[in-house]
């Protein structure tokens, strides 16, 4: 039988470890030939980890979209019933989807030019202009400017400033209105006012050594005095200001913003077309403004919607522009050639590191960062500010945030800051449009995803194959080739199980193929693929259990079979075994089980290798505790035999069959044994299980020789401890010569 679930000493220490403990093996360089790795020499000093533990770690560090805040795979990584990413909306929209309308989104408030702007421009913002909070706000922002002459607005790119700016000088009756050019200084700022009543100065470039004074606001305050003038100028929040005083701009409302653009449509709100408040209720307006759009964004979907409404556009198209405003959104912060590779490069770290912990997160964008500086210029060092960039700023600019929840850790939850897209889908959008959208890319990020995959934490291992997982449902030919065939023919066990996360989270993402490359794996001739696929039909199996057990038990009659014609390496065919025995298991613990169960009870024939296979599955799922708590009571198994029994279910039989055979088996009675003695020690101290356990010990006894196999077993075990018999055992010993 092998080790069990519960024996952890052969686990892979590493692979247990938490997410942030420190790596153990020295990480691979940037640089380094990946393949080279692959194809080292044969040792092999390090252990796999169980497959428990490792099923455990993926659920519990996979990006949310993926599995789920709970979920498990069973029958799906977001629930019982689904095989897909929720169900699948996410696979046909975003990870294989493409974009089939083109919307515009307007201008980005990052580009400016000098010169008036038109009136009828301001009237028709004036129109659709939403003042931010109850209104009050902005009437107090009027009056200040009014007083002071001239005023410094801070807020967030794409938060609706600049309208406001506009706004405010308007309403002031501060026209004509000139815009001044951003790329000034601000000594030279009273020099560009002209004599026009009002001024806009949108997103002063500003730098530490050459910030907005005090000074530079009382001399533009007294220009502005002689001509009767008014100047209001917009920030970043973290804009280089030295005792200025500041106005905060407080975005609208998304809602409001689309009832103005509905009421100042040509026919009113209540002119023909659809009726406005029941498109305000549309499924697609409610999960537009759910994702927290830019007011941008908001705008030009408020426009589609006043179309929908006067009958100029259909309403399907409302549900393709949320993911058209995302993806423009990408392509933009990838194709920006005033954004750094450095601030590209936390971009994209973010997408794989998508709630996590922020500090690993920047962590290793800086290591992206590095190799995709060699691959621009490989003369140049890349040089990381240590202490720039601080995490807000960059936040603000990825629409990302930061929040506290707890981390799984071998130690148990520790609390983290974590940083997460505000969209949960801007991860993949954005994963898949560095894979497919820009190839350049591609050698520093395999590079990259080599070194993630053979980091010493748990967490990183698996968002490298998440990563892997979206570049394989983006492009499967070049995933395989340039990352995941490497990593499933690697050497190192861990390499080799993040081959596994990706093939299975690439599945549920809607990568084609993916079974038929495990089934061709299961038995082929390469040893690694083989434990790589055997690996993953544990993971995927619970959603498709036939082809599952199909390929695992082909397997079996090959590996199983003496000398196995394969060289008769009696260490790696016991090694196949126990990885057969583990995802079998595995399988039989999950919602798949009765019909995983039936097919075992066909298994002991007279054939062999299939009657041992599920002999040893069984007893391996049999030794698994609850919920992975080896304090749990009862063992699932357990208690799936006392529920089927209440209830005379024909599982009852099936469980009893396989107890039996594996009773007077001699190949396991000792492990049969080992797993009842175990049982007994958790009845000693839980009603339920000694409650199971009997009902299961009085359909055991069919013989004599099973009565004083067991009874044996009852008379002479000691106490967990080492003490003497436990009571329960004499309990136990009752039901056994009664039975």
């Amino acid at each position: 039988m092998p080790s069990g679930p519960g024996a952890d000493g052969a686990a892979d220490t590493s692979g247990a470890a938490s997410a942030g403990a420190p790596e153990a093996p020295e990480a691979p360089k940037a640089g380094d030939d990946a393949p080279s790795r692959t194809d080292a020499p044969e040792e092999e000093p390090e252990q796999p980890q169980d497959a428990w533990s490792a099923r455990r770690d993926l659920y519990a560090h996979s990006p949310g979209i993926m599995v789920g805040a709970s979920a498990r795979f069973e029958g799906g990584l977001s629930g019982r019933d689904q095989h897909g990413v929720s169900g699948g909306h996410v696979v046909g929209d975003v990870i294989m989807g493409s974009k089939t309308e083109i919307y515009q989104l307007g201008v980005s408030s990052d580009s400016h030019t000098s010169g008036p702007v038109p009136q009828d421009s301001l009237d028709r913002t004036a129109s659709l202009f939403v003042p931010g909070g109850d209104g009050s706000l902005f009437t107090g922002l009027v009056e200040r400017l009014r007083t002071v002459r001239v005023l410094v607005l801070s807020g967030q790119h794409f938060t609706g400033r600049r309208t406001a700016a506009l706004m405010l000088l308007n309403r002031l009756g501060a026209t004509p209105v000139r815009s001044l050019d951003r790329d000034t200084t601000p000594a030279a700022l009273a020099g560009l006012l002209d004599g026009a009543r009002g001024h806009v100065l949108c997103d002063l470039a500003l730098r530490r050594d050459l910030p907005l004074r005090d000074t530079h606001l009382l001399a533009l305050r007294e220009r502005l005095v002689e001509q009767d003038a008014y100047l209001v100028i917009t920030v970043d929040p973290a804009a280089a200001l030295e005792d200025v005083p500041v106005a905060h701009w407080q975005p609208p409302q998304s809602r409001a913003v689309l009832e103005a653009h509905l009421a100042a449509r040509p026919d009113g709100p209540a002119g023909p077309g659809a009726d406005a408040g029941a498109l305000l209720e549309h499924r697609s307006v409610k999960e537009f403004l759910d994702r927290g759009h830019q007011l941008r964004e908001v705008a030009a979907f408020a426009r589609l919607l006043a179309r929908v409404a006067s009958g100029r556009a259909a309403g399907h198209e409302l549900e393709h522009f949320s993911l058209a405003a995302l993806e423009s959104q990408v392509e933009e912060w990838l194709g920006d050639p005033s954004a750094s590779l450095l601030d590209k490069a936390f971009l994209v770290a973010l997408a794989a590191f998508n709630e996590a912990p922020y500090a690993l997160t920047a962590e290793l964008s800086d290591v992206l960062f590095a190799l995709l500086q060699k691959t621009e210029d490989p003369s140049k060092p890349p040089l990381v500010p240590v202490f720039g960039n601080a995490a807000g700023g960059r936040l603000n600019r990825a629409r990302a945030e930061r929040y506290e929840e707890n981390e799984v850790t071998e130690w148990g939850p520790v609390a983290q800051r974590k940083a997460r897209y505000r969209d949960d889908r801007a991860a993949l959008v954005l994963l898949r449009e560095v894979w497919t959208g820009h190839p350049s890319a591609r050698p520093a990020l395999v590079a990259w995803l080599d070194r993630l995959a053979d980091d010493g934490r748990p967490l990183v291992r698996t968002r490298a194959a998440s990563t892997a997982a979206v570049l394989a449902a983006a492009d499967l030919p070049s995933a395989m080739a340039l990352v995941i065939t490497r990593w499933a023919t690697s050497r190192r066990y861990r390499q080799r199980l993040v081959a596994v996360n990706a093939l299975t989270l690439a599945h549920f993402l809607g990568a084609p193929n993916i079974l038929r490359i495990l089934g061709s794996w299961c038995t082929g001739d390469d040893r690694r693929e083989r434990w790589t696929a055997i690996r993953a039909y544990a993971l995927i199996g619970p959603a498709h259990p036939a082809e599952a057990l199909h390929a695992l038990r082909s397997a079996a009659r090959t590996y199983f079979a003496a000398g196995d014609g394969r060289g008769g390496d009696t260490d790696r065919l016991a090694e196949e075994i126990e990885e057969l025995s583990a995802s079998v298991a595995l399988l039989l613990l999950s919602p798949a089980g009765g019909q995983v169960l039936a097919e075992m009870g066909s298994w002991l024939g007279d054939e062999p290798a299939l009657r041992d296979l599920a002999l040893r599955s069984f007893l391996y799922a049999c030794a698994h505790p609850q919920d992975d708590d080896p304090t749990g009571s009862p063992a699932p198994l357990l208690e799936w035999y006392a529920q089927a029994a209440a209830v005379r279910a024909p599982q009852a039989r099936d469980l009893t069959d396989l107890w039996t055979a594996a009773l007077r088996d001699r190949h396991h009675t000792d492990d049969a044994l080992a797993v009842l003695r175990t049982w007994t020690w958790s009845a000693d101290h839980a009603p339920r299980t000694e409650a199971a356990l009997a009902a299961l010990l009085s359909g055991l006894v069919e013989t004599d020789t099973d009565r004083r196999r067991l009874a044996h077993l009852l008379r002479t075990m000691p106490a967990e401890d080492g003490g003497t018999t436990p009571p329960v055992a004499g309990r136990l010993l009752a039901v056994v010569d009664h039975g």
